[in-house]
């Protein structure tokens, strides 16, 4: 059995050393820079990604993560000397940094590079064998990590396991010294679920919505550049991007006639011919944004799809309520819809009306508009007057 296989070389002490921990990592940062052009095709293929998204949201991000672990190695592993109480004060007292064990690690499709690669190698650099399942809807990609990740890294300490749900299954049936998941609440509360019965720790990374509030204080512009910018890379999905917009209507008309010209000067006449844009995963994900399109207020930029190349072009759409079906979940793709809010006050009360949000963004000039929000909503992080940045 494999779990038992890594749990046997565990306990040997081999994953213990750093010296192996560092070399794991140095084989890490090898193989991101050695076979890039591999990289580059697989979410080509996977995700229509242009070359430079790839670059710069999955390798350049990897590597950069990579080289800090190797800066911080020795410090992050080294025992510990707490301070001493009255009643151990002439005790030696120390905390030490133990690896949990067998580690696995399930990967998402919409960067099913960076967030299969990073928490991996963040488990081998704390001591521990791993198995990494990465997403089998990102099928370029997961080959590619099978194929290559044998090549660089200990394949006495780390598993690449591919499959669908029914080897998903067979894993969480296993027992694991720890679990890290990345991808749908759905699917983390089967995760979670699974772990409970050996008591397993887990860490769960997932979605939810990310509104972003913008009053009139702002330099429109720059602040309609920022946020779709959030909303567009990686066609939208992306946990972090924004989800919906909450505004004033006079706010909203300029937003919109902004939008409008950054797309042409983004894209080209032809946003669909454009190099620069991704597409969606699957059929699935893609009928389910287009089911958006209907019923979910007014279409005021965009709105256009083919279903042969599962494009969906950037979207904003008008007059939505809170009541809406695209409200209900988080989006996952290029559509933004706006509410109509009189206020900041009337924004959190509606924000504080649904679940906690993923992220907060808020764009306001207004310093005192920042802090009432930013005390008055909680939230997972907060970027003001820009986006996704607060991730890198």
């Amino acid at each position: 059995m494999l779990v038992q296989r890594l749990r046997d070389t565990f306990k040997r002490g081999k994953t213990k050393p750093i010296e192996w921990r560092i070399k794991q990592l140095k084989q890490a940062l090898h193989m991101i820079t050695e076979t890039t052009s591999d990289i580059i095709a697989a979410l080509a293929s996977d995700l229509h990604r242009s070359k430079f998204e790839t670059y710069a949201l999955e390798i350049d991000y990897i590597t950069q993560e990579i080289k800090y672990m190797l800066m911080h190695i020795k410090e992050w592993s080294a025992t510990e000397k707490p301070p001493k109480g009255l009643a151990n004060l002439f005790d030696s007292v120390e905390i030490r940094k133990d690896p949990y064990g067998v580690v696995l690690v399930m990967g998402a499709w919409n960067y099913p590079l960076q967030l299969s690669i990073l928490p991996m190698i963040g488990a081998m650099a704390a001591g521990n064998c791993v198995i990494l399942k990465p997403s089998e809807v990102a099928s370029a990609t997961a080959k590619y990590l099978y194929e290559t990740i044998p090549k660089y890294l200990d394949t006495e300490c780390c598993h690449v396991v591919l499959g669908g749900v029914q080897e998903t299954t067979e894993l969480l049936n296993q027992r694991f010294d720890y679990i890290f998941y990345t991808g749908s609440s759905t699917v983390g509360k089967i995760v979670r679920n699974a772990a409970n019965k050996y008591l397993t720790p887990v860490t769960l990374e997932l979605g939810g919505k990310s509104p972003v509030y913008i009053d009139n204080t702002v330099d429109m512009p720059m602040a309609a550049k920022r946020i779709l910018w959030g909303k567009c890379i990686n066609v939208g999905q992306t946990c972090i991007a924004p989800d919906y917009i909450l505004c004033t209507t006079e706010v909203q008309n300029k937003l919109v006639e902004e939008i409008k010209k950054i797309l042409k000067e983004w894209y080209g006449e032809n946003v669909q011919e454009s190099p620069d844009l991704a597409r969606i995963i699957t059929d699935k994900h893609y009928q389910r944004l287009v089911s958006y399109l209907n019923g979910n207020g007014k279409i005021a930029v965009g709105g256009d799809t083919n279903p042969i190349e599962r494009y969906i072009s950037p979207t904003v759409l008008v007059n939505v309520k809170p009541t809406d079906p695209i409200m209900q979940d988080e989006i996952f793709g290029p559509i933004l819809p706006i509410i109509n809010v009189n206020n900041a006050y009337e924004a959190i009360e509606l924000i504080n009306s649904r679940e906690r949000p993923l992220v907060l963004y808020v764009f306001s000039m207004n310093k005192r508009v920042q802090d009432l929000i930013i005390d008055q909503i909680c939230s997972g992080a907060v970027c003001v007057n820009d986006t996704v940045l607060q991730y890198t």
